[in-house]
């Protein structure tokens, strides 16, 4: 009986334990999609339009553009980008693509979707999606894998007539992220996201303090925070992959390891020296 009762709290404590890292691994709310998107895209990396996650931006251009957004993501997350560009009346066929660069501009691969696509003469609009790879907190250095970060999405046409060449078009960008949880956690972490601007937002921050014209008391100016090209994080800060559900699973196994030693020793121990066997035998 008293195995019983052991067993049965293990596999309560198993059950309070696993409840909350369920409710952590479940992706966060999205933000509204009319809370603050921005109505026109960059031209550039450096003027790409910052969105949030769960956010719907829009934008005005021709055919022939390059159009920039950039957004965050944080370790754990697996970014979903989807991009719908609506064409003129009349045109001929067109082929638009989607890329995705990470905080480093290099190009990220897209496990799935039509990062390609093209659109049939007449056609009203077309749609791309790309889902990108997990998020890691720390990588080696030679390996191409995200890194939390400011990402950038480029929309461009690849392949079109000269006659539709600057033709206006309009596009809708979209953001959302699936919250991978601790199968996707390493060890390690990054000392600062990738974001654009952040070692010297960093170095900024422990100056001395500003007076009222704009200047910092140990003589510097307070006009190096322009160069900090980017403002948007993620939801709660950039957790850099501090913590995951992985811990939670990790100490529920050493529990269940040690109550399995517990009773195979009880099962197994016997019942004692037998009476009939007088002492010192």
């Amino acid at each position: 009986m008293s195995i019983t009762r052991v067993l049965s709290a293990a596999l309560l404590a198993v059950g309070l334990a696993a409840g909350p890292a369920a409710a952590d691994s479940s992706p966060s709310p999205s933000a509204s999609q009319d809370s603050g998107a921005p109505t026109q895209a960059g031209t550039s990396f450096r003027t790409a339009a910052e969105i949030g996650q769960g956010q719907q931006a829009t934008a005005s251009g021709s055919t022939g553009d390059y159009l920039y957004w950039s957004f965050p993501a944080d370790a754990g997350q697996r970014p979903d980008v989807k991009a719908t560009v609506k064409l003129p009346d009349a045109h001929a066929g067109q082929t638009w693509q989607l890329d995705v660069y990470d905080g480093l501009r290099r190009r990220q691969a897209c496990q799935y979707g039509a990062q390609t696509r093209t659109a049939a003469q007449g056609a009203a609009s077309v749609e791309l999606a790309c889902v990108m790879r997990t998020v890691r907190a720390w990588s080696e250095p030679w390996a191409d894998d995200p890194l939390p970060g400011t990402y950038y999405i480029r929309l461009t046409v690849v392949d079109l007539t000269s006659a539709d060449l600057g033709q206006p078009v309009s596009a809708e960008v979209k953001v959302d992220s699936k919250d991978i949880g601790g199968s996707a956690a390493v060890d390690g972490s990054l000392a600062e996201p990738l974001v654009p601007g952040i070692a010297v937002k960093s170095a900024s921050g422990g100056g001395g303090s500003s007076s009222d014209d704009g200047s910092s008391s140990d003589g510097s100016s307070s006009s190096t925070k322009s160069a900090v090209l980017s403002s948007i994080e993620p939801d709660g800060g950039w957790s850099s992959g501090w913590w995951s559900d992985r811990w939670v699973w990790t100490g529920i196994g050493g529990v269940l390891a040690a109550l399995a030693g517990i009773g195979g020793y009880a099962l197994t121990r016997g019942s004692g020296r037998p009476g009939r066997v007088p002492p010192g035998v």
